[in-house]
């Protein structure tokens, strides 16, 4: 069972990191209930049993909100130990001027398309739910001492199919702007920038440029598979010779026509 757990995980963290850019180190937004949960059943250091979780080859970083350590203040004794752990992880900034709800505030932080590339790890099953619906937001939760992470929902997967054929149907004007704000970005050069388009629309499609090694064709038959001509034998003086007299004597020749007798006396009489 564990080995099926963790390839399920491994093939949810492939999918969001194929389809949505995610990228190590992963960033894990955290709210009070997974904290309280960490906490209950002893899934301590957080940061090692999700990096477990992610598959990763570096911590997680770890962060939470202002309006998520105010709710866990609010809660009282009960969650005096989650609000002190809570207080010792990392704060994004939330654009709230008066606190807020955990639930409103998560969903602030996410957005319509989660530019930050969150993982949001909570107990709540509501704001789990919100949270399916949005593209590239993987969510991460506990079950007693393991934790999971929710496979993709059919909505996140058409969003991806969606996604990748508009990729493949691009304009070249589109692909031309795409261009132009990576280069200013990644500062690439000019020279690569101007590159022909029917190149880069190759390179960003995946399509593979053809062998440069061109194959050695053979220019002509095999002279050693060829069979030589025989020569042809010319004929002897003899044979020449004897060919003209038969030459000749055929020429010479001359065909006589037999008369009949009537003819013969037709003949005599005339002369």
């Amino acid at each position: 069972m564990r080995v099926k757990k963790r390839a399920k995980n491994r093939k949810a963290v492939k999918f969001y990191s194929t389809c949505f850019g995610f990228r190590e180190p992963y960033k894990v937004l955290i709210d009070g209930t997974f904290v309280h949960h960490l906490l209950t059943h002893r899934l301590l250091p957080a940061d090692d049993a999700l990096r477990d979780l992610l598959s990763a080859s570096r911590t997680p970083a770890l962060v939470t909100s202002k309006c998520i350590v105010a709710e866990l203040r609010r809660l009282g004794k009960s969650h005096a130990e989650s609000f002190d752990n809570a207080q010792l992880l990392a704060t994004t900034k939330c654009e709230h001027d008066k606190v807020v709800s955990a639930v409103n505030c998560v969903l602030s932080l996410i957005g319509d398309k989660n530019p930050e590339h969150f993982f949001v790890a909570t107990q709540d099953a509501d704001l789990r739910e919100k949270l399916r619906e949005i593209p590239g937001v993987p969510v991460i939760y506990g079950l007693k001492n393991s934790l999971f992470i929710e496979q993709p929902s059919v909505q996140q997967r058409k969003f991806a199919q969606l996604d990748e054929e508009k990729r493949l149907n691009m304009d070249i004007s589109e692909y031309k702007k795409l261009m132009k704000a990576a280069a200013t970005e990644n500062g690439i050069d000019r020279e690569q920038h101007e590159r022909p388009i029917s190149s880069l629309v190759k390179n960003a499609l995946g399509v593979a440029d053809k062998s440069k090694f061109k194959r050695n064709r053979a220019k002509g038959p095999n002279p050693l598979s060829c069979k030589k001509k025989k020569p042809k034998s010319q004929p002897s003086a003899i044979q020449n010779q004897g060919s003209m007299a038969d030459g000749e004597a055929k020429r010479k020749r001359v065909r006589k026509r037999k008369r009949s007798q009537k003819d013969n006396k037709q003949a005599e009489m005339a002369s």
